[in-house]
């Protein structure tokens, strides 16, 4: 069947990578996670046979005994060829890997039994499927946390680069068995401190990567402690040149996260651009349909939820910054519905309807808490009044205070008044506020044409022109090899006119030759 082929490749491969030292190998098995993750609820008793097969040595009887423990009875082949199984019908679809490449598609290794060599390894992935079996069960979360943590230790103690990417991939399960119980992240905090500066000393870079996106969740997410989340990123090196690219992503958001409540928008709209680009744009899972043979791909988005977590606070940090997100960006089939609730903030402070704004804000206060952008809209109802305010001073020369307060939902005319000034000093809008009148008059605006601006605009282009037809001028560089031509020609000269001072002293020549040159 597929399914154990699959699994008796995936540990053919991981004991490859330790044989060649190649880590390619051990990151093509964990790319196939998801789909295994998937299946193995239904197939249990075929990971259960894997792990009968694979762990026969005497001294792993221990660790087979405990994972048979807590899967069902392990497949038997004999009695699925009996009762009239298929192959087609035991797998109903295959990751897009296997189905791409000719050297995935050819007959699967026998395994049957391990390498001494690669025994850690191979433990380590067995254990890992058996927790991801045992995760998604949420009766039997506190047996994956106690063998999740078993197997962490074991990792950490043999000390082999080989399992730095199976030792992330544990910590990340590790993490989300905490988060979903009880106790949470902060349990674990004395633990990934740990993990951390161990990795950090044995240059493990993917566990080091791991260890460090989720002590920022574990900040940011479950206890708001931004400021411990900034020590973190300032004083812990993340090793961003050897991390795979999603750990990358993850430090890229919580970092931009960060710089946005720090106020640093521009860094934070970097970074989070960053992330975006760095996560699966489509993605198309080929499945295969019961009873075809070719298959069908079925288009299903990779990373959706990130990416609409990530684009949310996009958004908010762009609208901060006084830019406005494209509109094409919320008719995106994957984004539409997550983005719904931010369209009218959008509009709001496009327009500066304040009355919009705060309508929307109360409407949807419970996502925009659970989404922790809360407090960061609340910082557009300044936006929100200054766009307004220049919206009326476009439309009005002469204006009331009282007008103004009414048509900004603001909460008294002193208000208005101290949002003006602010507005008339930040350059905002150019008027003036009469206090005797109580109004507000807008300047008239003033030719452009008719001042210096235009010639002085005009001369500074001239002139950074200028400049830099200089320095391209200076930047120029001759040919290194062009002075050897004129070197050549020069000693040449110098032979001919010794060999000519040499025929002459020997009385072969005399001035009066015409071959004298």
């Amino acid at each position: 069947m597929q399914y154990l082929a699959l699994l008796r490749h995936n540990l053919a491969l991981l004991q490859r990578s330790v044989l060649h030292v190649e880590q390619r190998y051990a990151a093509r098995v964990l790319r196939s996670l998801p789909y295994v993750r998937r299946q193995v609820h239904e197939k249990a008793d075929v990971l259960a046979l894997a792990i009968d097969d694979s762990l026969k040595d005497a001294v792993l009887d221990s660790v087979r005994r405990t994972l048979l423990a807590l899967l069902p009875s392990p497949y038997q082949p004999e009695e699925a060829a009996q009762s009239g199984e298929t192959t087609t019908a035991m797998d109903e679809d295959k990751p897009a890997e296997e189905l791409t490449s000719n050297e995935e598609a050819a007959a699967p290794p026998e395994t049957s039994g391990v390498r001494a060599e690669a025994l850690p390894e191979c433990v380590a992935y067995l254990r890992l499927l058996a927790v991801v079996y045992l995760l998604d069960q949420p009766d039997k979360r506190a047996q994956a946390m106690d063998l999740c943590a078993q197997a962490l230790d074991d990792v950490v103690k043999q000390n082999r680069r080989s399992l730095d990417l199976l030792g992330a991939k544990l910590i990340f399960f590790l993490a989300r068995c905490y988060e979903l119980s009880p106790q949470g992240l902060s349990a674990l905090r004395d633990k990934l401190l740990a993990l951390q500066r161990t990795s950090s000393l044995r240059h493990d870079a993917e566990t080091n990567a791991t260890v460090q996106n989720v002590l920022l969740r574990m900040y940011i997410v479950e206890g708001n402690l931004y400021d411990q989340a900034d020590k973190l990123v300032a004083r812990a090196m993340f090793p961003r040149a050897k991390a795979s690219n999603p750990q990358v992503a993850r430090y890229d958001y919580y970092v931009g996260r960060i710089r946005a409540v720090q106020l640093n928008y521009s860094d934070a709209h970097t970074r989070l651009q960053q992330a975006i680009r760095r996560a699966p744009q489509q993605g198309l899972l080929v499945q295969r349909a019961p009873g075809t043979e070719t298959g069908a791909q079925v288009s299903k988005p990779l990373a959706s939820g990130f990416l609409q977590t990530a684009h949310k606070l996009l958004i908010i940090v762009e609208l901060l910054m006084g830019d406005l997100p494209e509109r094409a960006l919320f008719r995106i089939p994957m984004l539409r519905h997550a983005l719904a609730s931010y369209l009218p903030i959008v509009q709001a402070v496009r327009v500066g309807d304040l009355a919009l704004f705060q309508a929307t804000l109360q409407q949807h206060e419970a996502l925009f808490l659970r989404d922790k952008t809360y407090s960061l809209i609340l910082r557009l109802r300044h936006n929100v009044i200054k766009t307004g305010i220049r919206r009326i001073s476009l439309a009005y020369s002469r204006i009331s205070l009282a007008d103004i307060t009414r048509k900004l939902h603001l909460d008294s005319e002193e208000d208005a008044e101290y949002v003006i000034a602010k507005a008339i000093r930040d350059g905002v809008i150019d008027a003036r506020v009469e206090h005797d009148s109580a109004t507000m008059v807008s300047n008239d605006a003033v030719d452009i044409y008719a001042t210096n601006e235009p010639q002085a605009q005009l001369q500074q282009r001239i002139d950074f022109c200028l400049q830099l037809h200089n320095d391209s001028v200076k930047a120029m560089r001759y040919s290194l090899d062009s002075h050897r031509a004129e070197l050549a020609s020069a000693t040449a000269a110098h032979e001919r006119e010794r060999e000519l001072a040499n025929e002459i002293a020997d009385g072969d020549m005399d001035e009066s030759d015409e071959d004298w040159p």
